[in-house]
């Protein structure tokens, strides 16, 4: 199971002290009032557990015209598939943070889909995908993506770009690689595809954005501005050759007239979707825990995951968001390094990783693998305002005698049932463990929660109990419809 410390079967009395927020912490007799979600449009849409239901289209008025979907974890949750699934019923799906630094993966009628930059929407008839301001953008891979998805006879035709979203010049690209080998042993664990230093210039406000294709003179002026600086580093630290700011500017001139009628006013046309009852999804690149402000810095990425980023990351203001679902995996996976409490390694973590088929989409590296951290899934539904859970791959717990999950953390003889304080906190927490039973039932075509297995059903309530969360949708396989539906998540 990998080191922590197990507390039985039940797990430990319930605490009688006030949690952090004056609440008592969940014991499995605490099953919080699941049944009043915190938007109160939604409170209608409450179904009995173990019941299903068909989601409502747009068309049809959906009460909740804006929904964020985000990762509760490390990323690799499965957002793409929830938001796959999510953007067959609405009309807008954006991306509003990252770049082509993560993936999702998205299976329709047996057939994979690798997108890295798009939006996941951009694979359903209907729905127009959206490039948020907050996206950091590489044209090449963009065209590239593009014509993959092309084809295999997908058309990207209705895909939208803000004006405001900046660029990823190739010299920022061979500044991550050669930062990161810089380092040593002191890495970040970057994909080295020019994220983290685009997002930089766009703080130190040296950065290029998508508009700054259609005035050659601005463009230029910036290019040569920024490589004053940066061609010092490559000479004088790196002992590399200097990058000609001339011949960036051409590259980056040579997309301008593809990208011209994909180029929005993406909080304009956002806002007027939803003055028009329109259905606006906003997906989040990457998860919680690698947030820049929230996550386990400096272990993360460069830009807001979290719900927050998407209101920064459109320009569509805070009031408009209905819901906010947070995607998470019954296990937990990361990528890269940085602390990561429930790793299991050796047998135990091979185990996960090959059954959980746990390799980067955008890097294919291997996945770190562990147990479900449930203080970690309880601190993003509080980061977060997480309305609903959606679970995935639940199927992969198959097969397990007993299943650990993480209750709380042991930080130098000290039980915290939250995020530690200090980042040196994290990284000596060790995991305080509850064993609950496992199964042996193939799972995978189940499609009513009350046909899962009693001991699948229990692992599922005692996730929600212990997030304060409910968990209104359970991924049993890759393909779209391999999801259980507990409680609706649009309308």
């Amino acid at each position: 199971m990998g080191p922590g410390r197990v507390v039985g079967a039940l797990g430990p009395p319930p605490s009688t002290e006030p949690g952090r927020f004056g609440r008592p912490l969940p014991g499995r007799s605490q099953l919080p009032d699941l049944g009043q979600p915190r938007s109160a449009t939604r409170a209608s849409g409450r179904l009995a557990d173990g019941a299903s239901t068909v989601t409502p289209s747009a068309s049809q008025g959906a009460a909740m015209p804006a929904v964020v979907v985000v990762g509760a974890q490390w990323g690799d949750e499965g957002k793409g598939k929830a938001t796959d699934q999510l953007g067959q019923d609405v009309d807008y799906v954006v991306k509003f943070n990252g770049g082509n630094n993560a993936g999702h993966t998205v299976v329709i009628d047996g057939e994979a889909f690798a997108l890295h930059l798009l939006p996941a929407g951009v694979l359903t008839p209907g729905v127009t995908p959206v490039i948020g301001n907050g996206v950091v953008v590489d044209l090449e891979v963009l065209f590239s993506e593009i014509a993959e998805i092309a084809s295999r006879g997908r058309d990207a035709s209705a895909l939208r770009i803000s004006a405001s979203a900046h660029l990823i010049p190739s010299y920022n690209r061979v500044l991550d690689r050669t930062t990161e080998r810089f380092l040593g042993e002191r890495r970040l664990g970057t994909t080295g595809r020019g994220i983290g230093p685009t997002y930089a210039d766009k703080m130190n406000r040296v950065g290029i954005r998508v508009q700054d294709l259609f005035d050659e003179s601005i463009l230029r002026q910036k290019v040569h501005s920024a490589l004053d600086q940066k061609n010092g580093l490559f000479l004088k630290i790196f002992n590399r050759p200097a990058i000609d700011p001339d011949a960036v500017t051409d590259d980056l001139l040579s997309y301008a007239e593809r990208v011209r009628p994909m180029v929005i006013d993406c909080s304009l046309v956002l806002n007027e979707a939803l003055d028009d009852g329109k259905t606006v999804l906003f997906e989040a690149g990457q998860a919680t825990m690698l947030d820049i402000d929230h996550g386990t810095y400096p272990f993360v990425t460069s830009s807001s995951p979290t719900a927050g980023g998407a209101c920064t990351g459109t320009g569509v203001g805070p009031t408009r968001i209905d819901s906010v679902v947070g995607v998470v995996k019954a296990y937990a996976t990361r990528v890269g390094e940085g602390p990561f409490p429930t790793e299991v390694t050796g047998v135990e973590g091979e185990r996960l990783r090959s059954e959980g088929g746990e390799y980067g989409v955008t890097t294919g590296r291997p996945r770190r693998c562990g147990w479900h951290d449930a203080v970690v899934t309880r601190y993003a539904a509080r980061v977060n305002g997480l309305t609903d859970l959606v679970m995935t791959k639940l199927d992969v717990l198959t097969g397990y005698e007993t299943i650990p999950v993480c209750v709380a953390y042991d930080v130098d003889g000290v039980r915290t049932e939250e995020m530690p304080l200090t980042q040196s906190d994290v990284h000596h927490a060790v995991p305080v463990y509850e064993e609950l039973p496992g199964w042996r039932e193939d799972i995978t075509g189940v499609r009513e929660f009350s046909d899962l297995p009693a001991e699948a059903r229990t692992y599922v309530t005692r996730i929600e109990e212990l997030a304060r969360t409910r968990v209104s949708a359970i991924g049993v396989g890759p393909g779209r419809e391999a999801t259980i539906t507990r409680h609706r998540l649009l309308g």
